[in-house]
C-alpha cells in the first residue's frame, strides 16, 4: 500500500479491513451507506453542499389490520387435490384461483418515511473529500474542506437511544440548514412532520431536535407510528417521540456516541476474520469491487462477510420487525416485491448467518413475528384446510397475512411456516437454551407440525404421504408433494420429535410424528442422475432456474449428506451442476452454501466471485454488488448479502449433522452428537487465515487458524457440558467437554 495513501486512511480513522470508503459522494441510493438500529434505518449519501440522509421506520407500511383468510375455502380442497391426482393441473389452478386464494389477493408494501436534508451555503467546490462506513463502530462519516472550512459529519443509528443521530462539526464558525422532507403526500416538511400513509391505517410522526454547542451541532432524529401489533394501531406516535426525546435530554453527543459504540461493538466484535491481504485493499471500495475479477482480494471477501453481520445488527434487533427483502432500508413507496417477507427462501436466507455469525439475539424479531403468524395462520389452517395448527404460504407482511397470494400456480405453497419453524430448532441447537426451547420454540414448532398431521394426504397410487396442493418454488405449477415440501416436513417432524424428548412432553404426538415421518414420500433419483424436484421424473437438465428448491435437504437442511445418503448426495450434486453457476444475487448466496456443503470450496468461491462484480447503476442487468456492497439481485435485495456471509462461514466451519439415514431420525434429532467439521470447504485462494468466535451447533464457539491451506490450531469453547466430536481432513476425534471448558487442538486433532 502506498505510504501516503495509507497515512491518509489511518488519519481518517479508516482501516480497510473493517471499512467501506469512497472518494466521492453517492450519486444514487445504492451508492449511499446504511446505518440502522433495528427499527430506524438511514442511508447516508455523503453530499457536500447538499446532504441527503434518507430514513425509514420499520412499521411504515400500507394497509391495515386485516384477516386474509378466504372463508370456506376448505370446501374446495378435496376437489383441487382430486384434479391434481388426475393430472388436470390447469383445472385445479383455475378452481383454486377462484375459491382458495387470499382475500384480498395481494399483500401490502413497506414504505419510505422521509429525508433529512442538510445544506451548507457556498460549499459546492470541496477538496480533501472522503466518506466511509466503519463496520466496527457502526458510524458513517463524511469529511471535506470548502471555503477554507473543514466539515465533518458523523451519522449513527443508536439502539440504546432509539434514534438516528447526526453530529456536524466545522473548523471555523459556519452555518447550515437542516430540514425533514416527507415521502408521503399527507404531511408537511420542516423540523417535524406528521401524517398518514396513503391507503393505510398507519399514522407517523418524525421530529428533528437540534443542539448547538460552539462549532458543533447534534441533530437527533426520532420517528414512530401508531402501530402496536398486527391487530392494533391505537398508539400515539407523537407521544412516543416525545418520550424518546425526553429520555435523551441532557445527554451530550459524546455520551450518546459512546453508548451506541458499546452496544454495537458488543455484537460486532464477537467474530473476527482474516483471509489475507492484497494491494487492492488500498483502493476505494467501488474501485475494489471493479478490480476483484482481475486478481485475488481475500480481504474483500472478509469485508463482505463482516458487512453481512453489520447489516444484520442494523436491521434486526429485539423489539423491532424482522429484516425484510431490503432489510430495513427502502427509498421507494412502490418497492420491488413490496419489500415484504418472501418465505420460500428470502426471509430464511436473511437469518442463516445469525448462528454461525454469533448474533443469535438478532433472530428474536423473526420469532416474535412467528408468534403473530401462529395466530393468523391458525385461521388460515382452519378456513383453507380444515386443519389444526397454523400455516403460512410463501409471503407475509406487517399485517401477518398467511393465506396464499398473487396466483394459484405459485402462491399455494404450504411449507413457509414449517420452514420458518426449523429456525426455532436451529436457535436451540446453537444456543442450547432449554428455556427458549420450552417457552418459545416448542409451542410454535408443535403448532406447525400439527397442521401437517391433519393436512398431509395419502397418494392413492403409492400410499405415501404428500403435501398438496403446492408447488416447487419458484418453478410454478400446482402439484402434489414437491420434493422441497417433503424435505421440510420431514425436518420439522424430526425437530419436534427431538424437542419433545428433551422436554419430556407429548409422547403420543411424538409417536404419531415418528410414524408419519417414515411414510412421507422419499426423495427420488431421476433418469439424468439428478435429485428429482417432483415425484415425477420430469426435470430438464438444461433448466438453469435460479431456485434450487429440491436441494433444501442438503442446505439449509441436513437430510442429504455424503456419509449417510451418498447416492442422494451425488444426485443432488448433479442437480446443482445442471443448474449452473450464474444466477440472481440470492440464488448465488444459496449456491455458495450448497457447494460448501458439497465440500467443494473452490466451486463455492467461484460462485462468490460471480457475486462480487460491479452493478453500475440502480437498474443492473445482472446480479453483482452495488457501490455500497448491497446485493444487486437485481434490483437490490438484501438476502444475497446474508446468504454470502453464511456461505463464507460454511467454508470454514460446519456443524450440521454429517450423516443420517433416509428412513430414520438423524443423529442430532435422535440425541447423538454430530461432528464439528473444521475447514470443510476451504478455497485454495485462502491459503492462510484465521477466524475467531464462530458459533457451532451444540453450543460451541470456535476459532481457527490455518497456514498453507492446512489447519494450524482450533480453539473450541463449550457453553454447556456435552460430548464433542471433531472432523478434519478425514480424521475424527472425540472429547467430553465441561461447561465453560476451552480446548485447543492441532491438525492431528490432539489436545495442545
Amino acid at each position: 500500500m502506498p505510504k501516503i495513501l495509507l497515512a491518509t486512511i489511518l488519519l481518517a480513522g479508516v482501516l480497510p479491513a473493517q471499512q467501506l470508503w469512497y472518494n466521492k459522494p453517492a450519486q444514487i441510493w445504492t451508492d449511499a451507506l446504511p446505518v440502522g438500529n433495528g427499527r430506524m434505518g438511514a442511508m447516508v449519501f455523503g453530499g457536500v453542499a447538499h446532504e441527503r440522509i434518507q430514513f425509514n421506520e420499520d412499521t411504515v407500511w400500507t394497509g391495515e389490520p386485516h384477516d386474509y383468510a378466504h372463508k370456506g375455502a376448505a370446501k374446495y380442497l378435496p376437489q383441487i387435490r382430486e384434479l391434481l391426482w388426475e393430472g388436470k393441473q390447469k383445472e385445479a389452478e383455475d378452481l383454486a384461483m377462484k375459491e382458495f386464494m387470499s382475500e384480498p389477493l395481494h399483500q401490502k408494501a413497506y414504505q419510505a418515511l422521509g429525508d433529512l436534508l442538510i445544506d451548507i451555503p457556498g460549499a459546492e467546490n470541496a477538496t480533501n473529500y472522503k466518506r466511509w462506513l466503519d463496520l466496527d463502530t457502526g458510524i458513517a462519516t463524511t469529511e471535506f474542506t470548502a471555503n477554507g472550512i473543514t466539515w465533518r459529519r458523523e451519522v449513527l443509528a443508536s439502539y440504546p437511544a432509539n434514534a438516528v443521530i447526526v453530529h456536524v462539526t466545522s473548523s471555523k464558525p459556519a452555518e447550515f440548514t437542516a430540514t425533514l422532507k416527507c415521502a408521503h403526500a399527507n404531511c408537511k416538511d420542516g423540523a417535524s412532520m406528521s401524517g398518514q400513509v396513503e391507503d393505510s391505517a398507519i399514522r407517523f410522526d418524525a421530529r428533528l431536535e437540534r443542539r448547538k454547542q460552539g462549532n458543533s451541532t447534534t441533530l437527533i432524529l426520532v420517528a414512530a407510528t401508531n402501530f402496536k401489533n398486527y391487530r392494533d394501531v391505537s398508539a400515539d406516535p407523537e407521544q412516543r417521540n416525545a418520550a424518546t426525546l425526553a429520555a435523551l435530554k441532557g445527554k451530550s453527543y459524546q455520551t450518546l456516541r459512546a453508548a451506541h459504540v458499546r452496544d454495537h461493538e458488543a455484537l460486532f466484535r464477537r467474530v473476527t476474520i482474516d483471509l489475507g491481504t492484497s494491494p487492492a485493499a488500498a483502493l476505494p471500495t467501488d474501485e475494489r469491487i471493479a478490480a476483484f475479477a482481475k486478481g485475488n482480494d481475500p480481504a474483500l471477501v472478509a469485508l463482505l462477510f463482516q458487512y453481512g453481520r453489520y447489516l444484520m445488527i442494523g436491521s434486526s434487533r429485539p423489539g423491532g420487525q424482522p429484516a425484510n427483502l431490503q432489510g430495513l432500508w427502502n427509498e421507494s413507496n412502490k418497492p420491488a416485491w413490496d419489500s415484504k417477507y418472501t418465505i420460500n427462501i428470502n426471509t430464511e436466507m436473511n437469518y442463516w448467518m445469525v448462528g454461525p455469525g454469533n448474533l443469535l439475539e438478532c433472530q428474536l424479531p423473526l420469532f416474535e413475528a412467528l408468534k403473530d403468524l401462529s395466530q393468523s395462520g391458525a385461521v388460515v389452517a382452519k378456513e383453507h384446510y380444515n386443519a389444526r395448527g397454523w400455516v403460512v404460504h410463501h409471503n407475509f407482511d406487517l399485517w401477518r397475512g398467511a393465506a396464499p397470494i398473487n396466483a394459484s400456480n405459485h402462491g399455494i405453497w404450504e411449507t413457509g411456516g414449517a420452514w420458518l419453524s426449523t429456525h426455532l430448532w436451529e436457535q436451540y441447537l446453537f444456543s442450547m437454551d432449554k428455556q427458549f426451547l420450552r417457552d418459545t420454540a416448542y409451542p410454535l414448532m408443535k403448532g406447525a407440525a400439527t397442521f401437517f398431521v391433519d393436512a398431509l394426504v395419502k397418494d392413492p397410487k403409492t400410499g405415501y404421504l404428500y403435501t398438496g396442493p403446492s408447488n416447487s418454488p419458484e418453478q410454478g405449477g400446482l402439484v402434489m408433494g414437491p420434493t422441497m415440501d417433503r424435505e421440510i416436513v420431514r425436518a420439522l417432524f424430526g425437530d419436534v420429535i427431538m424437542a419433545s424428548k428433551i422436554l419430556d412432553v407429548d409422547k403420543e404426538l411424538r409417536a404419531q410424528l415418528t410414524d408419519m415421518r417414515a411414510r412421507i414420500a422419499p426423495d427420488q433419483i431421476g433418469r439424468y442422475g439428478q435429485l428429482q424436484e417432483w415425484m415425477e421424473d420430469k426435470d430438464d437438465p438444461k433448466n438453469q432456474h435460479r431456485h434450487v428448491s429440491h436441494l433444501w435437504g442438503v442446505f439449509p437442511g441436513s437430510e442429504i449428506t455424503p456419509y449417510g445418503t451418498p447416492k442422494l448426495w451425488a444426485a443432488a450434486r448433479q442437480s446443482l451442476i445442471y443448474r449452473g453457476d450464474a444466477a440472481t444475487g440470492w440464488s448465488m448466496g444459496w449456491k455458495i452454501n450448497l457447494w460448501a456443503r458439497f465440500l467443494d470450496g473452490d466451486h463455492a468461491y467461484r460462485i462468490l466471485q460471480n457475486l462480487i462484480t460491479p452493478a453500475h447503476d440502480g437498474r443492473p442487468s445482472r446480479a453483482g454488488l452495488f457501490v455500497n456492497m448491497f446485493d444487486a439481485h437485481p434490483p437490490f435485495q438484501i438476502d444475497g448479502n446474508f446468504g454470502a456471509a453464511n456461505g463464507i462461514a460454511e467454508m470454514l466451519l460446519q456443524s450440521q449433522d454429517p450423516y443420517g439415514t433416509e428412513t430414520s431420525l438423524s443423529p442430532v434429532e435422535s440425541g447423538e452428537q454430530g461432528f464439528l467439521h473444521l475447514l470443510p470447504a476451504l478455497p485454495s485462494d485462502f491459503p492462510n487465515g484465521k477466524v475467531t468466535g464462530l458459533l457451532a451447533r451444540g453450543g460451541f464457539e470456535v476459532s481457527l487458524a490455518w497456514q498453507n491451506g492446512k489447519l494450524a490450531k482450533a480453539t473450541i469453547h463449550a457453553k454447556v457440558a456435552r460430548p464433542l466430536k471433531v472432523r478434519y481432513a478425514g480424521n475424527e476425534a472425540s472429547f467430553q467437554m465441561k461447561a465453560g471448558q476451552t480446548l485447543d487442538i492441532g491438525p492431528d486433532l490432539k489436545s495442545l
